[in-house]
């Protein structure tokens, strides 16, 4: 069938005003929640992408968008947006013009993505293939009854399905409603582990708050309370051997990186560090720490803050500050 997209601008309950008016039929569909990144936050810059002949969810930066924009319109694809995402729908798109099928065009396409991204890609007239790639951002496939689903997490998929498989980097997926063929960055075809989640139902689930910040904002005291168990005995008060990756007593300087609000938790992390234990403290958040390049010495460590332990941005500064041979810690 041919694909058929609504978007709409704010917040969700926009789309299922259009949706109630302007209804949809088929069997596969694709969606995102779009934090702006390149081009506005309108309905004009909304997911999914599509030319036509392809249709495109992204998360995540393809950084050599402009690159890619520029041979293109040399190539004559006209862009409708001001998107990274539409110039991966438009590469998709050539390579099909050029008479590849849509395998072909997904291992021609994604060696000359630069990035970190998860994508979920229809193609037009294929009514059982979803394709879905990732590498730096985090996907997931879910198995369900009859059907499939993809989702950036297990939360995600939570209320659909328990039982997940995690691609990992570098891994693209052909999907149809009864089976998935996964394929490694270098295209060999490879078997990612099912896993079945637990209690992942409860984190989606906002109980009687209004929403999820307030939800997150209540359950604090009950999580610091938790996170603390596993180093303090309670009864006694005292502390329990630290089995930390980290010698804070031996290091010089502590470079702190995170995003949103575990940039916040960051700072009150650099407080502590800078008061309590006279150490010196840097913090970033994590999308400018990675292009930034700090200097490094021996004597530095680095701290990585993330509330889903799989933020992007976060990740690639773990691994610029691992490369460098830093002593790596996490807050999760």
């Amino acid at each position: 069938g041919a694909l058929a997209r609504r978007r709409a601008q704010g917040k969700l309950v926009n789309l299922e005003q259009r949706l109630q008016g302007e209804p949809l039929a088929g069997h596969i569909g694709i969606g995102h929640t779009r934090w702006a990144t390149h081009g506005a936050p309108n309905e004009r810059n909304a997911h999914p992408h599509a030319t036509g002949r392809v249709a495109v969810v992204h998360n995540g930066i393809i950084e050599n968008f402009w690159e890619l924009r520029n041979e293109l319109e040399a190539d004559g694809y006209a862009f409708e947006t001001d998107t990274d995402t539409e110039a991966v729908a438009q590469l998709l798109t050539r390579a099909l013009d050029r008479g590849m099928s849509p395998e072909a065009a997904v291992r021609d396409c994604l060696p000359r993505l630069r990035g970190a991204f998860a994508l979920a890609i229809l193609f037009n007239g294929e009514d059982d293939l979803l394709v879905a790639a990732r590498r730096g951002s985090p996907l997931a496939i879910g198995f369900g009854e009859g059907d499939m689903f993809i989702g950036s997490d297990a939360i995600a998929l939570a209320p659909f399905t328990d039982v997940i498989t995690y691609l990992e980097d570098g891994d693209w997926a052909l999907i149809t409603a009864s089976s998935v063929a996964i394929f490694d960055e270098a295209g060999q075809p490879v078997e990612r582990p099912r896993q079945k989640s637990v209690g992942t139902a409860l984190l989606v689930d906002k109980g009687n708050h209004r929403h999820f910040m307030l939800k997150e904002i209540h359950e604090q005291p009950e999580v610091v309370q938790h996170t603390l168990s596993n180093y303090i005995d309670f009864s006694t008060a005292r502390a329990r051997p630290l089995n930390a990756a980290i010698d804070f007593a031996a290091i010089d300087r502590l470079a702190i990186s995170a995003c949103g609000t575990a940039y916040y938790a960051g700072l009150i992390g650099k407080y502590w560090f800078e008061r309590y234990a006279r150490l010196p403290v840097d913090i970033d958040i994590a999308s400018e720490f990675r292009y930034r390049e700090m200097p490094l010495g021996a004597g530095d460590a680095a701290l990585f803050v993330s509330q889903s332990g799989e933020t992007a941005d976060t990740l690639a500064s773990l691994r610029y500050c691992k490369a460098q041979g830093m002593a790596i810690g996490a807050v999760v």
